[in-house]
């Protein structure tokens, strides 16, 4: 598993599942395990108990864990998923795109 392929902050497109070909922002990686938490997909309900803020407590979506292996970079130009390769310019490493040549901030 590339540890550099995916980056919080990053727009990430799903491969598989329920999602497929729905595109997101990512909010949280954790390499250890290989998941991704990304804006607008993998969506679960979560119930929210009785409180101040809401008195009557509801059913929110919140949400879940991907795995990194279900996503990949989206490339607005080519508009679809691409793989990344690293290349150094001036003495710092950055990601590209190998379709396109985007480059990844």
């Amino acid at each position: 598993m590339s540890v550099h392929r995916i980056k919080k902050g990053d727009t990430v497109i799903c491969n598989t599942g329920k999602d497929a070909g729905r595109t997101g922002e990512v909010k949280s990686v954790n390499v250890a395990k290989g998941y991704a938490v990304v804006e607008g997909l993998n969506m679960k309900k979560k119930t929210v108990r009785k409180s101040q803020e809401m008195p009557e407590g509801s059913i929110i979506d919140v949400p879940a864990p991907i795995h990194l292996s279900n996503l990949m970079p989206y490339d607005p130009e080519s508009k679809k998923g691409v793989r990344i390769s690293r290349a150094r310019e001036g003495g710092k490493s950055v990601r590209v795109a190998k379709g396109s040549g985007h480059r990844f901030e």
